[in-house]
């Protein structure tokens, strides 16, 4: 099997050194183009800055596109499945934005559009969803999505350091880009769980404003701390529910008890979760990034399709409706400004610096938090576990 990588930065070259030195590897599996930018120096004798030499290359079996951003990285995946070539792609920003045509086109040309690597990196996650929906119905979905936001975090609470200095160092380590927005404002979880929700509740959910998104980009030291203090940690984290013919979607900062296995994920580590009517609660843990784990998941794909291995086929065409209020939660937030008549009708209380509002639907909250931001840019809220119980009063 011939295989086209469209990229060469940290997972195109991890892929390819996987498919090169792995003894476990099929002696047959091996690279033949590896697509670079225009005008750059070819290092290998696989690399080409023309694409249309691999779209016309009838003997390139699957294409890997690890270019990122939107185009051209959409316009690469739809040439290459219109030649009838497999394609498998990292890039969760393109797919969630465009799920339902890549899918369709490749139906139509009779090839396979896979992308395990595009949530949880190295995590079998896409995998174990479909897995599960043989059998089950999903109503349920939620976990840690992004390791560079969890590093923040987990660095922040074990170090007491600032916000901006553990960004800097996570940036110096590579776990961070140049411009952080992605991770820290909730950008990346929300393409990773507009791809979870599409597979599971067959649904096209496309990744838009109206969807309720907050990050952790006004989290402060004081905050961990006052957090530790009550037994509980803060992380970024993406969840969705499914009931009574409607789904929701949320991205925001949660606080979990120390018993939780959430709370106790390190360093850039995922841990993401499912809920099934028959299988219970499943949950699946591992690097959400890196070189190698990524290009791990990756190669999984590319031997799916040389071993024949089908994927569940998803058309999106649930009739689910989007109800951003469907579950309620408590929260608290964190403000230098009087912000209680934006939650007039809600139960209120004033503890430590931080206004509980409890039992306000979850889009609903997202909705005032713009208010309240408006008020002060720097507020923080983070949702309480289970509702909250006798916590943060």
């Amino acid at each position: 099997m011939n295989i086209a990588i469209l990229g060469f930065g940290t997972v195109g070259t991890g892929v390819y050194e996987i498919i090169k030195k792995s003894v476990r590897q099929p002696a047959n599996l091996s690279v033949k183009k590896i697509l670079i930018r225009k005008n750059k120096k070819a290092a290998l004798p696989e690399m080409t800055d023309d694409f249309d030499e691999i779209l016309n290359d009838d003997d390139i079996d699957v294409v890997v596109e690890v270019i990122g951003g939107l185009e051209p990285a959409r316009q690469y995946i739809i040439d290459a499945l219109k030649h009838k070539k497999h394609v498998i792609t990292a890039n969760k920003a393109v797919i969630a934005r465009n799920m339902d045509e890549f899918s369709r086109v490749a139906a139509e040309n009779g090839v396979k559009f896979y992308f395990e690597s595009s949530v949880g990196g190295g995590i079998p996650w896409i995998q174990g969803l479909e897995r599960a929906l043989r059998v089950d119905k999903v109503d349920k979905i939620t976990g840690i999505f992004n390791g560079t936001s969890n590093y923040i975090l987990d660095q922040m609470k074990k170090t007491g350091r600032s916000f901006s200095d553990v960004l800097l160092n996570a940036q110096q380590l590579g776990y961070a880009e140049a411009d952080p927005s992605a991770d820290i404002d909730g950008l990346d979880v929300a393409n990773k769980l507009c791809i979870s929700a599409d597979i599971a509740y067959d649904i096209f959910v496309y990744p838009n404003e109206k969807l309720p998104v907050f990050g952790i980009r006004n989290i402060t030291e004081e905050d961990i701390k006052h957090f530790s203090k009550k037994g509980l940690t803060v992380k970024l984290m993406g969840k969705s529910n499914q009931k009574d013919g409607k789904f929701d979607y949320v991205v925001e900062p949660t606080l979990c008890r120390a018993e939780e296995i959430e709370a106790n994920v390190p360093d850039n580590y995922n841990v993401i979760s499912l809920h099934g009517d028959t299988i219970g609660t499943l949950k699946f843990m591992g690097q959400g990034a890196g070189q190698f784990p990524t290009a791990n998941a990756v190669i999984q794909d590319i031997l799916d399709i040389y071993q024949n291995k089908e994927h569940l086929t998803r058309d999106f065409s649930s009739s689910l409706e989007f109800d951003d209020n469907l579950t309620r939660s408590d929260y608290i937030v964190r403000a230098e400004v009087n912000i209680t008549d934006i939650f007039k009708g809600y139960h209120q209380e004033m503890k430590d610096d931080y206004l509980r509002v409890d039992d306000i639907p979850v889009g609903k909250m997202h909705d005032l938090m713009v208010e309240v931001l408006k008020r002060d840019e720097l507020a923080f809220m983070a949702s309480l576990p289970d509702r909250g119980g006798a916590l943060i009063k």
